[in-house]
């Protein structure tokens, strides 16, 4: 499939409700697209029953690692990675218009925005409350629907667009130390480009992961992230994600690919950082 996305005209899923950074980032990607917005739920029926074309999840974070939607990329059944999409975030603080600064008394957002944000928050709203909740879409959509003008979420700009909302700060911890990786989802792999990364997942026991990866390491294969996953089923058994340069159809990935039929490739796409 090309990844030219920005004459992309079918469906695709993220989870909603709209204004969080995974729609801009949908946004961002998919101009001419429909943009759906659904519960995890739905989009889990959604990719089974073929309601949509692509998915795009946030997967990792320079501040957090892992996120929470990782699992569930990978879950999903006949999708493979066919893109990723790096952006430096700078959160805006979202509020009804003519709120102040010091009106807030509850603050909504994401677990993952709370840990990018801390820093400023930390030092500038210490005593505010702090309400975890779903997505930024949700946060800002509870702003809205508050009756009082003493509460405030984080999230794109985008959330005070749709919402009918202010920000009274904007690009907050923005810079290279915060930055989401989102995956887009599709089931027809991408084409070599020269410049690709593959995501593959393995199923190893504690003691097999050493020999797994010196045999990637003897294999000339340069990997570049090793993500662990629990396996659910005993303490020495994990999943592995592992990201290596270069595309499954290229040597000497190829080769190894060909040796190893337990590895389990989730997609090989155009690399972008």
């Amino acid at each position: 499939m090309s990844t030219d996305f920005k004459v992309f005209h079918g469906k695709v899923a993220y989870l909603g409700p709209a204004g969080s950074w995974t729609h801009q980032a949908c946004i961002d990607l998919f101009p001419l697209a429909e943009k759906v917005p659904l519960s995890r739920d739905e989009m889990v029926s959604a990719c089974d029953e073929g309601r949509v074309d692509l998915i795009c999840l946030p997967v990792t974070t320079s501040i957090v690692g892992v996120t929470p939607y990782m699992d569930l990329a990978l879950s999903m059944k006949g999708m493979r990675v066919i893109a990723e999409y790096p952006k430096m975030l700078g959160y805006s603080l979202i509020v009804k218009p003519g709120t102040k600064l010091e009106d807030l008394a509850e603050i909504y957002a994401h677990p993952v925005a709370f840990e990018e944000v801390r820093p400023w928050l930390d030092r500038e709203l210490p005593n505010v409350r702090r309400i975890e909740v779903s997505t930024g879409g949700r946060a800002a959509s509870l702003v809205a629907e508050s009756t009082i003008a003493d509460k405030g979420s984080f999230g794109p700009r985008t959330g005070a667009d749709i919402y009918k909302l202010a920000t009274l700060v904007d690009d907050i911890e923005e810079g290279p130390h915060n930055v989401t990786r989102w995956w887009v989802l599709g089931r027809t792999g991408s084409a070599p480009t020269g410049n690709d990364k593959t995501s593959m997942v393995v199923e190893l026991d504690d003691s097999d992961f050493t020999p797994f990866m010196t045999s990637m390491f003897r294999a000339n294969i340069n990997v570049l992230t090793v993500y662990e996953r629990p396996a659910k089923s005993t303490l020495d058994r994990h999943f592995y994600l592992v990201e290596a340069q270069g595309h499954q159809d290229d040597a000497p990935l190829r080769l190894f690919l060909q040796d190893n039929p337990q590895v389990d490739v989730r997609g090989s796409y155009p690399r972008r950082y």
